[in-house]
């Protein structure tokens, strides 16, 4: 964000933080209102979210697996 308080261009920014200018638009629409903090904060949780997604579809298919062997 400093760089376009300079004044810096959408070119001139991606070069700089090493970045094609896709990652910046779809970063900059993902992320336009959020802080640096703030956006950290928001990958830890998605990061977590995931995990917990994983883990919950692994104990549902044990569940299930866990069915069919008492069914007759």
């Amino acid at each position: 964000m400093q760089l376009i308080a300079q004044g810096k261009t959408v070119v001139v920014i991606c070069r700089v933080i090493e970045v094609a200018q896709p990652t910046y638009h779809r970063w900059r629409q993902q992320y336009g209102g959020v802080q640096a903090e703030e956006a950290r904060r928001l990958t830890q949780l998605e990061k977590k979210n995931a995990r917990f997604k994983k883990l919950l579809a692994e104990a549902e298919l044990e569940k299930a697996i866990l069915k069919d062997l008492v069914a007759p």
